[in-house]
C-alpha cells in the first residue's frame, strides 16, 4: 500500500523491544489466565440489564494505542470496569490529565509499552497509521488474543488514495488483516459518536447494540465479554467481511437495539 507522504499520517513508532518469543509468552500466560478466570460470560435467564453489569471475573490489561476524543471515551469505559488501561500515544505527556481523572487503573506512556502491556490491545487511531504501527509492532500484536479495531478510514484525514485501497482490499475489515499481519482482529465502536458512547452505556430500558466483525472465534469472546462489561450488547454480524459496513454513515451506525442490528446487518449481506 502506497500512502501520499503529505497526507499520511505519522504516528510514532518505538520499536518491538519485547521481541517475538516474550511476546509469545504473554500471550500463553494470559491464555491459561483466561482459561482459570475469565472463561464466556454465561446467557443465563437474567433480565439483560443484569447480564450487562457481569464483567470478565479477572480483569484484563488493556493496551490502548491512541487516546484522542474516541481512545480517551473507549479506555475511559473499560477503566470504569475494572481494567487496568495504559493509553498511548505519540505525546504521552500530554495524557497526564486524563490518567488523572480516571484514577489509579489508568497510566500512559509510550506505544511500545501499551502493546507490551496489554493483555489485549484497543487500536483507536487515523487509519493511515496502522501501517507503520503493524511494521514496527506486527509480532507483538500477533502474539495478543485480541486486537479489537476501532479505526476507520477518512479521506479528509487520511487521503483519497487510501480510502481507494481500504476498498480495493474489501473494506476495513479486510484491510486491516493486511496493515496487522498476523492479528486476531474484531472490529467494534466504528459507528458510535464519541460524544454519545459515555451517555449510553449501561442504557435502563435496553442495552444499545454495538455491531462487531471478526473471524477468530476466541478474539470474539473476549470482545463480546469486554463490550457487555463496558454497558453494550455486542451484536456480531459476519466475519471482517462486513467490517465495510461498521464505518461511520452506513446503516450499522449510530445508536441501535441489538434487534435491529441484526436486521440491518441481515439487509446487508
Amino acid at each position: 500500500m502506497r500512502v501520499d507522504p503529505k497526507r499520511r499520517v505519522h504516528f510514532e513508532a518505538e520499536g518491538d523491544m519485547e521481541g517475538h518469543h516474550a511476546a509469545e509468552h504473554d500471550r500463553r500466560n494470559f491464555l491459561q489466565r483466561a482459561a482459570r478466570g475469565l472463561g464466556v460470560i454465561a446467557l443465563t435467564a437474567r433480565p439483560l440489564h443484569a447480564r450487562a453489569q457481569t464483567t470478565t471475573a479477572s480483569p484484563l490489561k488493556i493496551g490502548m494505542v491512541g487516546a484522542g476524543r474516541m481512545g480517551g471515551a473507549v479506555g475511559a469505559l473499560l477503566v470504569k470496569a475494572g481494567h487496568p488501561v495504559f493509553f498511548s500515544s505519540r505525546h504521552p505527556e500530554n495524557l497526564k490529565d486524563l490518567t488523572a481523572r480516571l484514577g489509579p487503573l489508568a497510566q500512559a506512556g509510550p506505544v511500545q509499552q501499551a502493546v507490551a502491556f496489554g493483555d489485549v490491545v484497543v487500536m483507536v487511531v487515523p487509519y493511515a497509521a496502522l501501517e507503520e504501527i503493524g511494521k514496527a509492532h506486527g509480532p507483538a500484536l500477533a502474539a495478543k488474543p485480541l486486537v479489537m479495531d476501532v479505526c476507520n478510514p477518512i479521506a479528509r484525514r487520511d487521503g483519497t488514495d487510501l480510502v481507494k485501497w481500504v476498498g480495493e482490499q474489501g473494506g476495513a475489515g479486510l484491510a486491516s488483516v493486511k496493515l496487522l499481519q498476523g492479528a486476531r482482529i474484531v472490529r467494534a465502536f466504528n459507528g458510535i459518536s464519541y460524544r454519545r458512547v459515555g451517555e449510553i452505556a449501561h442504557r435502563a430500558g435496553g442495552l444499545v447494540g454495538v455491531p462487531i466483525a471478526g473471524d477468530d472465534p476466541k478474539a470474539i469472546t473476549l470482545a463480546e465479554n469486554l463490550i457487555r462489561g463496558m454497558g453494550f450488547e455486542p451484536v456480531l454480524v459476519g466475519g471482517l467481511a462486513m467490517g465495510k459496513y461498521l464505518l461511520p454513515g452506513t446503516p450499522l451506525a449510530e445508536e441501535h437495539t441489538p434487534a435491529e442490528i441484526r436486521q440491518i446487518a441481515a439487509g446487508l449481506r
